[in-house]
């Protein structure tokens, strides 16, 4: 029977930063993940690293304050798949008055601390690329945040933690788990039995579900809300963002996307079941409806290339809209026999900040002393210059990759593509769109993907180009597993 100090159950953002935090703080660490990394809410995000400029709104001081510090940090901590991108907030159609928004800006440029994107400020006659797609370039804001490939991320966060001892499985669901004594004794769904002295429910919406497996019952509660996006042709020029003020006081992101595109979300929708996950026609036209209010390019149905909806599972503090529940988490620690913490709540940007404080709080109950390990860590590939002068040296060390390639593999793999592609002269047999089985291998050997889906729309997202042969690509997976 293997033995852990700590078992994390799932495998999104939030359990593989624990994961990689407990790994460096020298715990043995073993985490499951019933399907894919990042299979759920993790990759159905709006792509962000960002302070949250809305939550001001709600008074989320603090969170806004932790997610602009942590936004500082992942700049630097993944310079390959983080990236600045500067937003255009028109004030034409909106529902705020301009000192609130001007004001609330001022914050955001100032509530971190010293911060290295640009300041925010007023839209000018000059900004001529930023005016040109909207219907009304009347007055504006721009200010800076960041972008970010959600599910990349995660699997970095996890691909961290298994170079530091990890023990990462997917496929793998947890069964039951009981206390038993001083441990927990977890059965696995291959049969096996394990034990960890700590236990630790990253769940994310199944995190109730996780608990009655675990006969526990916490204090907290979650609260479920969908949020949806759809992908369509690009509604401008230019690699920077948009967010519109609506009339139901909500805001919806129109931002550059893979291949050419523009993502648009999302939405609130308070939700009874995790697997609500999929976009409905209201949520579709509402979407529709918000760009088409403000860029002259219009959108309909059939211009969708692509939709998805994840379901946020939100610490439950009693406000009455899905759009005001608090994007703040709750940790929430059980000491009564070896420790169970339950996450509630949470976001992409604070995930490494939220694991930081997860294995402090575990410290105590498992007689260890934590040490902050991840502030100022490199993430895997991001060992790079400025992203500008790391590209520019893919170029010239592998020309045949071409432009747009050695794009998109420079954003995913960063540094990490000299151990990948090294002296080689192609990336083998090719699938379309540019994968060959150099690449494939890379992430089925390194990056736990098993599937088509894992491979095309988490690990590379150029199920968007619909030019790779799925069946191809599905018998060479099947034929590298066996």
């Amino acid at each position: 029977m293997s033995r852990y100090d700590l078992l994390i159950i799932g495998g999104g953002i939030n359990g593989a930063a624990i994961a990689r935090e407990a790994a460096l703080n020298g715990l043995k660490v073993l985490l499951v993940e019933r399907s894919d990394l990042a299979s759920g809410t993790s990759s159905a995000s709006t792509k962000l690293i960002h302070g949250g400029l809305r939550y001001l709104e709600y008074y989320e001081f603090r969170l806004v304050r932790e997610a602009l510090i942590e936004r500082e940090l992942l700049l630097k901590a993944a310079p390959h798949l983080i990236h600045p991108l500067r937003f255009v907030l028109p004030h034409e159609n909106a529902v705020r008055p301009w000192w609130m928004i001007r004001a609330g800006l001022f914050l955001y440029d100032h509530l971190g601390g010293p911060m290295t994107l640009p300041k925010s400020r007023g839209l000018s006659a000059k900004d001529t690329l930023y005016r040109a797609p909207l219907s009304h370039p009347g007055k504006g804001f721009v200010y800076s945040d960041a972008a970010v490939d959600d599910a990349r991320l995660v699997v970095l966060n996890a691909r961290d933690a298994a170079d530091n001892g990890a023990d990462i499985r997917t496929r793998t669901e947890l069964v039951s788990a009981r206390r038993d004594g001083d441990v927990w004794r977890a059965t696995l769904a291959d049969g096996e039995e394990v034990t960890a002295r700590a236990l630790v429910n990253a769940a994310g919406p199944w995190v109730m579900e996780a608990e009655a497996r675990l006969g526990q019952r916490s204090r907290a509660a979650a609260r479920l809300v969908r949020g949806s996006h759809i992908i369509v042709p690009s509604l401008f020029e230019g690699d920077q963002a948009y967010i519109l003020q609506q009339p139901d006081r909500r805001i919806v992101f129109a931002i550059p996307y893979a291949h050419g595109t523009t993502l648009v979300g999302t939405t609130d929708i308070a939700v009874a079941e995790p697997g609500e996950a999929r976009i409905s026609d209201e949520e579709t036209d509402y979407l529709l409806a918000s760009v088409n209010r403000y860029f002259t390019k219009q959108v309909a149905r059939a211009d969708i290339l692509s939709a998805y909806a994840g379901i946020r599972s939100l610490y439950d503090d009693g406000v009455s809209e899905a759009r005001q529940v608090t994007r703040d988490y709750v940790l929430e620690l059980n000491t009564d026999g070896p420790p169970l913490l339950s996450i509630f709540g949470g976001k992409i940007t604070t995930a490494r900040h939220l694991a930081q404080r997860a294995i402090e709080k575990l410290s105590a109950p498992m007689g260890f002393a934590a040490t902050p390990m991840t502030a100022a860590r490199i993430f895997p590939g991001g060992e790079i210059d400025h992203f500008g002068d790391f590209l520019a040296k893919v170029q010239a060390r592998w020309p045949w990759l071409g432009d747009e390639r050695a794009l998109r593999m420079a954003r995913a793999y960063g540094s990490m593509l000299e151990a990948m592609i090294g002296d080689r002269g192609d990336l083998g047999e090719e699938f379309g769109a540019g994968l060959g089985t150099v690449e494939v291998d890379w992430l089925a050997e390194r990056e736990w993907a098993r599937t088509v889906e894992d491979i095309l729309w988490r690990r590379t997202k150029l199920g968007l180009t619909g030019e790779v042969d799925e069946r191809r690509l599905w018998d060479y997976i099947e034929q590298v597993k066996k």
